[in-house]
């Protein structure tokens, strides 16, 4: 919002100092047309311009966090099938935890 009060203050200052164009006999009169077409593109690109780029609607890319490293303590635990006998002589097949 400040920036849109110093474009409007700054654009303000330059029409009060700017002197009257003149049109001799039709000669002239398509120069200041053409610095006020020009102005009027510049001053627009500047209020265009005057938020930085952020629409609110546009999604806005960060960079993912950094990687964590965890040391893991204590032993390696995982799962394996063993098989086992019972005493009647019935296969089984267990799920095991062996830790290393």
């Amino acid at each position: 919002m400040r920036t849109i009060r110093a474009t409007a203050l700054v654009l303000a200052g330059l029409t009060a100092l700017a002197p009257a164009a003149q049109a001799r006999d039709g000669i002239g009169a398509g120069g200041a047309a053409a610095l006020g077409v020009l102005g009027g593109l510049a001053v627009g690109g500047a209020i265009a311009s005057a938020n930085n780029g952020y629409y609110p609607g546009r999604p806005v890319y960060r960079a993912p966090p950094p990687p964590v490293y965890v040391e893991e303590y204590g032993p390696v635990c995982h799962w394996e099938r063993r098989r086992s006998i019972d005493p009647y002589g019935d296969v089984y097949i267990r799920r095991v935890r062996v830790c290393e």
